[in-house]
């Protein structure tokens, strides 16, 4: 059964431009809620934690390096089948890819630097959740 809440967050390029209420707006318009956030600067050691699944790969550096550029926005989103749903409302990684009306589409520069990040299991919304929030933060949401 899908899960109700999902991480995203609203990387350095969305976050710095400005863009961050435009994107949280989108999402809200999309029917999510916010059921938690926070906005942070991430050090080398939690982007590199948070990422470790990506250690391996080419990119994993880069990645890295621009989600310790700026402040980001992790937040908890709530609504039904959540995962897929953000997934959905973001569009594909690339933005020239991404189908119109979606917040890469409108709000991402490249396929690097894509303003927002999100879980792609509801297993990996609920550690990331962890990762940023409370315990009792990510209960409360659920």
């Amino acid at each position: 059964m899908a899960g109700n809440i999902t991480l995203t967050i609203i990387k350095p390029d969305a976050f710095g431009a400005g863009k961050a209420g435009k994107v949280l707006a989108h999402l809200e318009q999309q029917g999510f809620t916010v059921r938690a956030a926070r906005v942070m600067h991430l050090t080398q050691a939690q982007a590199g934690e948070f990422y470790g699944v990506h250690r391996e790969r080419p990119f994993y550096g880069s990645l890295v390096s621009f989600m310790t550029s700026g402040p980001c926005m992790p937040m908890i989103l709530e609504k039904a089948d959540a995962v897929a749903s953000l997934r959905t409302a973001i569009g594909a990684t690339d933005p020239a890819q991404a189908d119109e009306g979606t917040v890469r589409k409108l709000f991402a520069e490249s396929k690097e630097r894509n303003a927002i990040h999100a879980s792609d299991s509801d297993e990996n919304a609920e550690r990331e959740s962890r990762f940023f929030f409370s315990e009792s933060d990510v209960l409360a949401a659920k």
